[in-house]
């Protein structure tokens, strides 16, 4: 009887080894199903940042960077989860906080935060002569900028509750790019203000096209901004095209990526030709070229 009991204990042990192995097996396969990718790794102030989560088809994700909303979604494979985020060319440097949460298919919670340093992006600094009424503006100019002001706030505060865009973002027109975004710029040599767009070398009439698939939330002159297209691409990401002698799309419209939304110009506060492009993401504005090298065809 006495070695019946032992053999018994024995087989609880054993049965109790193998549970705990189970649970341990799980646990880390969750681990290893939970990873966090960001691209680029090296992140700077300005940049875009793809997030990645490899987690199954199940999972819920709330996230937060930045003092900004994170909204995941799933990826084209049907496993990956993503955001789109970004930090702010003006953006504080140095430490700051990821927060992930998930919870598995299964109802397990794991927290998948981690601490993000975000480097100096060395930007340059230039000087710029444009029409004294976009340095000092007059009372009449002041109250237009004023309501746009207020039209444009109206316009970013509303996005799609799903991304709208598909592949990798591509140049909006066919022209040299400049190295102009983030240039602390000193106008008249009074005002000084950070370029938050890119400026391509368009001529007046260059075809100006979207630069992925969206719906038109703003298509109309603005004083600073000139000819205005603005795109919204879902979850808090739009791109703005500004300058434009002509706009040939209508606000509401949904347009793909290539659609041509205007031609280029010399509108608003310019000293010639070009086309601005400009990256926003919840307030956040981008790096557009950095946009431009992100490979999102395995995304979307």
């Amino acid at each position: 009887m006495l070695d019946g009991m032992r053999a018994s204990g024995k087989i609880g042990v054993w049965r109790l080894i193998a549970l705990l192995v189970c649970v341990g097996a799980a646990a880390w396969a969750r681990g290893q199903s939970a990873s966090v990718t960001l691209t680029p790794a090296w992140v700077e102030a300005g940049s875009p940042v793809l997030i990645h989560v490899d987690a199954g088809a199940g999972a819920r994700l709330e996230g937060a960077w930045l003092g900004r909303k994170l909204d995941f979604f799933q990826g084209r494979d049907g496993r990956g989860w993503f955001a789109l985020a970004g930090v702010d060319v003006e953006g504080p440097l140095g430490p700051s906080v990821l927060r992930i949460s998930l919870r598995s298919g299964d109802g397990v919670a794991s927290d998948l935060s981690r601490t993000v340093e975000i480097h100096a992006a060395h930007y340059k600094a230039g000087s710029l002569t444009v029409a004294p009424k976009f340095v000092e503006p007059g009372p009449e100019e002041l109250a237009r900028i004023k309501a746009e002001s207020e039209l444009k706030a109206k316009v970013f505060a509303v996005s799609a509750t799903e991304p709208l865009w598909a592949a990798s973002f591509r140049a909006p027109v066919t022209a040299a790019a400049t190295d102009s975004f983030g240039t602390r710029r000193m106008f008249n040599g009074k005002l000084a203000s950070v370029h938050k767009g890119m400026d391509f070398r368009a001529g007046t009439g260059t075809p100006v096209r979207a630069g992925n698939s969206g719906v038109v939330v703003l298509a109309r002159p603005l004083y600073y901004e000139g000819g205005c297209v603005v795109i919204d691409h879902g979850l808090g990401l739009y791109t703005l095209a500004m300058h434009l002698s002509r706009i040939d799309v209508t606000e509401s419209q949904r347009v793909a990526a290539g659609e041509r939304l205007g031609l280029s110009g010399a509108t608003g506060r310019v000293t010639g030709p070009h086309l601005h492009w400009a990256v926003r993401w919840q307030g956040a504005y981008l790096d557009p070229a950095k946009l431009l090298r992100l490979d999102l065809s395995a995304v979307r």
